[in-house]
């Protein structure tokens, strides 16, 4: 049976992609070196482990949403999934190092989205769990397949700095907002009535229009 270790090394932003990815750098180690692995289809969930770190109040305030306020947070703050992802790695004997694909969505229905968007600095943990297949050869060299033991997991933490340049990187100054259908028609009939000659504009003057109806 093989036994395979996991450790990621760094992360980088993928640049050239056609939507935001960051890249893992994740080491795999055969702790059976007398069996040489033939490669491995490894898949990899992604959870964000909000409760292992600190959080400034302006934090709080923009994690709102997502955890409720900070009073309720001993029972709303919890780890949560991120994404999936995989990765074919190729045959080696003691370790080898693959890039991981993650992929990342500036969806603000998604709650790692509002995660990420809602940290200024510092660092997100993550634990990575893994499972999938490895295909090895036996001592008269006939292919076999084995399973990676549920147990197989990895920790790092994420610099939420690498998260927003990705962004900054695919979205320059800008956000990307997904609306309902309905309140979309209700916007776009809004902006054609009013002439405003961007979705911007057109949002500046309802928010402007909200702040004059408030203000004393």
């Amino acid at each position: 049976m093989v036994d395979l270790d996991f450790a990621v090394e760094d992360a980088t932003v993928e640049r050239h992609a056609a939507s935001p990815h960051l890249a893992f750098g994740l080491r795999v180690i055969n702790r059976t070196p007398a069996i040489a692995v033939r490669n491995v289809m490894l898949r990899c969930q992604i959870r964000i482990e909000p409760t292992r770190r600190p959080y400034r109040p302006s934090e709080k305030d923009r994690l709102v949403e997502l955890f409720g306020t900070p009073e309720r947070w001993g029972d709303t703050l919890r780890g949560f999934l991120w994404t999936h992802t995989g990765a074919l790695v190729p045959g080696f004997d003691t370790a080898c190092r693959i890039e991981l694909p993650v992929p990342c969505s500036y969806d603000f229905n998604i709650a790692a989205t509002k995660y990420f968007h809602g940290i200024e600095d510092g660092e997100v943990p993550l634990t990575l769990l893994f499972s999938g297949s490895v295909f090895y050869g036996d001592d008269d060299g006939q292919l076999q397949i084995d399973q990676i033991a549920w147990s197989k997991e990895a920790s790092y933490r994420l610099p939420v700095a690498l998260w927003h340049d990705m962004m900054r990187h695919y979205y320059p100054n800008g956000h990307w907002l997904c609306l309902d259908r309905d309140v979309f028609e209700r916007l776009h009939a809004y902006k054609r009535r009013s002439g405003h000659p961007t979705w911007e504009r057109a949002l500046e003057a309802l928010l402007d229009s909200v702040s004059a109806e408030a203000a004393p």
